[in-house]
């Protein structure tokens, strides 16, 4: 953990030393005002290439950049995380009128979503600080990955969830031997992990003070990787346009540190703007308003995106959002089954509901004008569609089931599209 001097504040740019309490309410200056999440300054200036030294399993995981990570390739958690492709999707595209998308799947990840991204930086920081026990608040994906890579450090970890958690994903977490807490309430996730903080020492990765700052800030250093590996599988070039689910902006913050490091460092030339889909509008809000912090809205429906469905995203979405020219996008349950479809049939990739409101923003801005379509846009897709199958599958939707040959084929035969397929 040498490689960290210290950490400053994204937003009035205060200093703190390497061994400040990162007790989630970001800098202790802006609590009061406007909270801010923290960042980490490096003891040099992070090398921006892959690193060729590194060999081995981390050779094939993002650890391949761990000279830009809080923790050497030695110190790393792994489960061989990153290096997810970066797919042509022309069809899709030309369904949304953006024929140059590119689909960037994270569901290819280990537990299948970007969370791990996250988890393997964060699970190598708390085993190298000594800590015994992981912790998280968490709808699913987050828990689900630091449940993984706790197992894999030989760490508890404990995930404080919610009543209504998609039962997929709770039941991945309890596989992997985390204790799950489900609450009432979910602020009262929060206290609890507060009071495990002050106890008991826990390593706590998400946020647990309101208003929400973000995660823990050496965790969001391990989404930088995403930016790293578009530009590499963009032959060294940056898309005109990043899409990524947001809730409360910790993947979209480290995307764009990601890029700032690349451009800083020559190896791309401009940098690409970003957009936010999101759920109950608190980004979009600001941005329109001119404002310098979000503020909370209120929940008008019941979001099938779950994983995304916050009144109130964190400074760290916004700032990059502003500082990138970029613009957010809420996504209602309107057409969010249909659009998964749409992406499983046209390109065959499957992604969790939240995963496809990018789709969704794509679609709204290319109506728009915003987005050109001679523009190359590139659509984060968070997590695999297999996580929340109990919300996006009709539970009354049965299959067929033929006694016969004969039976098959006089359905097949009344089928249209089969049909139309066969000539």
């Amino acid at each position: 953990m040498t490689k960290i001097e210290g950490f400053s504040c994204i937003r009035c740019g205060a200093t703190y030393p390497g061994d400040i309490d990162i007790d989630s309410r970001g800098c202790p200056a802006c609590q009061a005002a406007a909270p801010a999440n923290l960042q980490p300054i490096y003891a040099r200036k992070p090398y921006v290439s892959p690193d060729s030294a590194v060999g081995g399993a981390a050779g094939k995981s993002l650890w391949r950049f761990a000279s830009m990570l809080p923790c050497s390739a030695e110190e790393a958690v792994s489960l061989g995380e990153g290096q997810t492709p970066l797919i042509a999707a022309a069809r899709m595209g030309r369904l949304l009128g953006t024929p140059k998308l590119s689909i960037k799947d994270e569901g290819r990840n280990p537990t299948w979503s970007h969370k791990d991204r996250f988890s393997t930086v964060a699970v190598s920081v708390a085993r190298a600080r000594g800590a015994r026990v992981v912790a998280t608040a968490s709808s699913g994906n987050a828990g689900a990955s630091l449940a993984a890579y706790a197992a894999r450090a030989g760490l508890d970890c404990v995930v404080a969830t919610f009543a209504g958690s998609a039962g997929p994903m709770l039941s991945q977490i309890r596989k992997y031997g985390a204790t799950v807490l489900p609450l009432v309430n979910k602020r009262d996730r929060w206290t609890l992990l507060q009071q495990a903080v002050s106890r008991f020492g826990w390593f706590v990765t998400s946020p647990y003070h309101a208003p929400v700052v973000g995660s823990h800030p050496l965790g969001i250093e391990g989404y930088k990787t995403i930016a790293y590996e578009i530009v590499e599988q963009s032959d060294g070039r940056a898309p005109n346009w990043c899409v990524v689910p947001v809730c409360y902006g910790d993947a979209l913050a480290g995307l764009w540190s990601g890029f700032k490091d690349l451009y800083d460092a020559g190896v791309i030339d401009r940098l690409p703007r970003l957009v936010a889909a999101e759920v109950h509008g608190s980004l979009a809000d600001a941005l329109a308003h001119g404002l310098d912090h979000l503020e909370e809205r209120d929940i008008q429906f019941d979001t099938l995106a779950v994983s995304i469905g916050t009144p109130r995203s964190a400074y760290q979405a916004l700032k990059a959002l502003r500082e990138s020219s970029g613009h957010a996008v809420p996504v209602t349950n309107d057409g969010l089954v249909e659009m998964q479809q749409r992406l499983a049939r046209s390109e065959g990739i499957f992604a969790e509901l939240a995963s496809v409101t990018p789709c969704v923003a794509i679609e709204n801005l290319r109506k728009r004008n915003v987005i050109s379509p001679d523009d190359h846009v590139v659509a984060i897709v968070t997590a695999s569609g297999l996580k929340d199958l109990d919300r996006s599958v009709d539970p009354d939707q049965h299959s067929e089931v033929f006694q016969t040959t004969d039976d098959a084929w006089r359905w097949l035969n009344g089928q249209k599209q089969v049909q139309q397929r066969a000539s």
